[in-house]
């Protein structure tokens, strides 16, 4: 099984490779990818896909700036993340927002694997540990 296992993730990432134009996740090239899978139903399909759509998902979220709050966040301050954000990282950073009422105040910004928290119930879990 071990066999099959790297030739799955192999698969999910020539698979991923194909779907990346310039650095960039490309929606044609995931429905052609998808389509392929469609028709030529490769060995253990099923789990090529899941792996491939991991890749995926992880590419997706480079791009991306999930902004967790505890109350509104304006126009403004959610366009100044997205440009910091696009110079720190060197490519273009969207912004999504998400409540999050148990950070009482502040923000929890995720790009990716990296966390920027600045938010009340961080600094108090902080304290909390420091006692």
């Amino acid at each position: 099984m071990a066999a099959a296992a790297k030739q799955i993730q192999l698969l999910a990432r020539q698979l991923f490779k194909l779907s990346v134009v310039d650095g960039v996740v490309s929606p044609d090239r995931v429905a052609g990818v998808l389509q392929y899978i469609e028709k030529s139903a490769p060995a253990h399909s099923v789990l090529a896909l899941k792996a491939y759509r991991r890749l995926i998902a992880t590419e997706l979220a480079k791009s991306e700036a999930l902004v967790e709050h505890a109350g509104a966040v304006t126009a403004p301050a959610l366009g100044a993340i997205a440009t910091s954000m696009t110079q720190k990282y060197g490519r273009p950073i969207t912004t999504a927002t998400r409540a999050n009422p148990k950070l009482l105040a502040g923000l929890r910004v995720r790009v990716g694997d990296d966390v920027y928290e600045s938010s009340v119930s961080s600094q108090l879990a902080t304290l909390s540990v420091s006692v």
